[in-house]
């Protein structure tokens, strides 16, 4: 019982964001825009998203001839969980 308690006590002062092994990139440039996750290329329409694996320090592209083109962001924690929006960055 020591042990259960101790273990949900320290679970509770773990940040959410910790768990939180995505982000999303979601297009709402108005165009269709490709870009380089760091592990491929994703093509993304006006409108959709894609799911991004939260690596703090990867760095995030465009890939307009199917190569990295320009910087972007570079990931931090803080994007774990949550949906960066393409217009606020590029």
């Amino acid at each position: 019982m020591k042990k259960t308690i101790m273990i949900l006590s320290a679970l509770a002062i773990i940040p959410v964001a910790t768990f939180a092994s995505s982000f999303k990139i979601y297009n709402d440039t108005g165009s269709k825009v490709s870009i380089h996750t760091g592990s491929g290329i994703a093509n993304l329409n006006k409108g959709s998203s894609t799911s991004v694996t939260c690596k703090p320090g990867k760095k995030v592209y465009t890939a307009s001839s199917g190569t990295k083109d320009t910087f972007l962001f570079k990931v931090s924690s803080s994007h774990c969980g949550t949906t960066v929006r393409l217009s606020s960055v590029m």
